[in-house]
């Protein structure tokens, strides 16, 4: 990758950490205090889990964007990224995920996908707090993960 084009990819991934780091911030100012009692509390946590899975998504899509195609089928497309981003592409990029962060992000997934389409099921403080535990172990890997492949990726222009 030649010199520009890593200063924009490593620009896209510092912007991307900043909205990862702010969606971690408001999980965890949302998360004080966790009643079980209190639904509006367990769904803002919800909410915010959400959002911290699809702000690090967006870096993956980033990423995906300045090395690859599009993932084709339409219809498995968060998973077919998560995967994607778990593999070495030999001659294109290195794998940016570590399999601590594809099995973090893979359950992750999951939630998001009950609480975007669940609608008006509660959320139940249970499974809430499984999620919550998986966020919080998440939230130093994207940073690790991804200063990790930009230095692989920075070091292969020079061999």
């Amino acid at each position: 990758m030649d010199e520009k084009r890593l200063t924009v990819l490593r620009a896209d991934i510092m912007g991307q950490m900043a909205l990862i780091d702010e969606a971690a911030r408001k999980l965890e100012e949302r998360a004080i205090g966790l009643q079980a009692e209190n639904e509006i509390q367990l769904e803002s946590v919800a909410y915010q889990i959400h959002n911290l899975y699809n702000a690090v998504e967006d870096l993956l899509k980033i990423i995906a964007g300045h090395f690859e195609n599009q993932v084709a089928d339409a219809s498995r497309w968060h998973i077919e990224l998560l995967r994607r981003m778990k593999q070495e592409i030999p001659g294109v990029r290195p794998t940016l995920l570590s399999d601590q962060t594809f099995g973090l992000l893979n359950g992750l997934r999951g939630f998001r996908h009950f609480f975007r389409h669940a609608y008006m099921a509660p959320i139940e403080y249970e499974q809430l707090v499984i999620n919550l535990a998986k966020a919080r172990r998440l939230l130093p890997v994207p940073q690790q993960d991804a200063d990790r492949f930009l230095q692989q990726v920075g070091s292969t222009d020079e061999r």
